[in-house]
């Protein structure tokens, strides 16, 4: 257990005067969303330790400050040392108990380890989704405004009975628009499902329902309060799947199921797989609805970044010396999923951003500046998220997904699709400068670029999807007066305005 030895580190580092320039935006999450209700997103920093002047602890050298905030400068005199290491990846780091070091890893290996190692991980470890408790009666709410301050309220007298439990400066706590608009935005996805089940497969095929990264097991309740009490003809050919990485939270969704009487008859129509959907290992043939709601933001991605004058890609790496301390290097030799993704975004897509826009002869030019890097800044791309693809072309040839996730978010660290980085201490939520962290007390979260997203899966899996605004979407199929305010607002509308839904067609 760690958690004493973070605590510390984190108040040295905000008690610290040097952490004035080192915290960026610092502020409540529910905080921010009062000022920008339009916009959500879960939610800089860098590490900092003692200064010591006398001995040198192994992988130290002297020109190293342990009170400096950390930089992107590789130790290129310690290069024979790293080049000793051994290359790992995260399947490998799966069964450690404590955090490697004196290892070498691929970008989207290190963040995977850090949200997602069973032993450590920010999932499998640190994460509390709030839950608003009964629903919020919007129409008797006066404004937009007014429900932010009943949230508020809720937000703070649901951390105070925890702190009441167990005090943790450190408790990584946030919400989804499936608590914050419950049951309400889980019906408006069951009003999609049933409709186009009964245009589509009613009634030779069974309603086949997978979700993937179910949290507390809200949309899943949900969505099958909806379907038995509005169609119960649907219902009885019902059944419902979540494939759940972690096992915290696959126990939360189990007791969800027998918080009332009135969920446990969901028991028999429910199946909780506790396993990574990157090991699913069963052909489903029958047609099905695959969810994935806000699970692509936390897909591993690679970093690449392109030579000036040539164009060449060089893959991130990181490397983890022997005190904990990590440094990013980038490599010419790119790993075949990284070149595979390459290839088929630009089969795939009729143009993407890329950090080479411009002129050929401008990036020359630029390449020859003195004290400019040779490289570009670094473009984050969605790995993870093609062998998702995959894998739903593979074992589920039959499904139709529906994905929501953020398009846009602020506070992102430096780089093209760029994830935020940050970690909530003392109930602020405080983003970050690199996504090279203590592993398991950050989230790392990225943006969807659907345009480039959407033709990716067409070409993949070779279905058709759509994208949508989350307010188009909801407006199709949300009861809308059940979310509106006195004066007309609808915070299920207006708020979310960053995220949009992609959907099999």
């Amino acid at each position: 257990m760690d958690s004493p030895q973070v605590t510390q580190l984190f108040r040295q580092l905000f008690s610290h005067r040097a952490s004035q320039c080192l915290v960026r935006g610092a502020r409540p999450a529910l905080r921010q969303a009062a000022r920008t209700p339009q916009t959500q997103q879960r939610g800089k920093a860098t590490k900092a330790a003692p200064r010591t002047t006398t001995r040198l602890g192994e992988g130290e050298t002297k020109r190293e400050s342990k009170w400096q905030p950390r930089r992107n400068v590789f130790p290129h005199e310690r290069t024979e040392e790293f080049e000793r290491y051994p290359l790992v990846t995260s399947d490998m780091l799966r069964s450690r108990r404590e955090r490697p070091r004196r290892v070498r890893m691929l970008l989207r290996d290190f963040i995977e380890d850090s949200l997602y190692n069973p032993h450590y991980g920010y999932f499998s470890k640190q994460v509390v989704i709030f839950s608003p408790g009964e629903p919020f009666d919007f129409p008797s709410l006066s404004s937009e405004h007014a429900f932010f301050q009943s949230l508020r309220h809720r937000y703070t007298a649901f951390e105070d009975a925890l702190d009441f439990q167990e005090p943790n400066d450190l408790r990584q706590l946030w919400h989804t628009p499936t608590e914050l608009f419950s049951p309400y935005y889980g019906e408006a996805i069951a009003r999609y499902l049933v409709e186009d089940y009964k245009y589509s497969s009613y009634p030779y095929h069974d309603l086949n329902i997978y979700e993937m990264g179910a949290g507390n097991g809200t949309m899943m309740l949900n969505i099958l309060d909806y379907i038995r009490d509005c169609h119960p003809e649907v219902y009885e050919r019902t059944k419902y799947n979540i494939i759940e990485i972690t096992t915290q939270l696959a126990d939360l969704q189990q007791q969800g199921l027998g918080h009332s009487a009135y969920a446990r008859g969901h028991s028999d129509k429910v199946e909780i797989v506790n396993k990574s959907v990157f090991d699913w290992d069963q052909y489903v043939s029958s047609p099905c609805y695959f969810l994935a709601l806000e699970v692509f933001d936390n897909f591993a991605h690679d970093a690449l970044k392109y030579d000036w004058q040539t164009g060449t890609p060089y893959q991130s790496h990181v490397v983890i010396d022997p005190r904990g301390e990590m440094f990013e290097y980038y490599s010419r030799a790119l790993d075949p999923l990284a070149a595979q993704f390459l290839e088929r975004r630009h089969a795939a897509c009729k143009s993407y951003p890329d950090p080479l826009s411009g002129s050929r002869l401008m990036n020359s030019v630029r390449s020859l500046l003195p004290f400019h890097d040779s490289l570009t800044m670094p473009e984050y791309i969605p790995t993870r998220l093609m062998q998702f693809f995959y894998m739903l072309y593979q074992k589920f040839p039959n499904h139709k997904l529906i994905s929501s996730d953020f398009h846009k978010l602020s506070d992102g660290v430096e780089g093209l699709n760029a994830p935020v980085v940050q970690t909530r201490y003392k109930r602020q939520m405080i983003p970050v400068s690199t996504p090279l962290v203590h592993q398991g007390y950050f989230d790392i979260l990225f943006p969807t670029d659907f345009e480039v997203v959407e033709p990716m899966y067409t070409a993949i899996t070779g279905r058709f999807a759509r994208t949508y605004s989350h307010e188009v979407f909801m407006s199709g199929r949300a009861n809308i007066e059940e979310t509106q305010t006195r004066n007309g607002e609808n915070p299920l509308l207006s708020w979310y305005k960053n995220a949009s839904v992609m959907i099999t067609v």
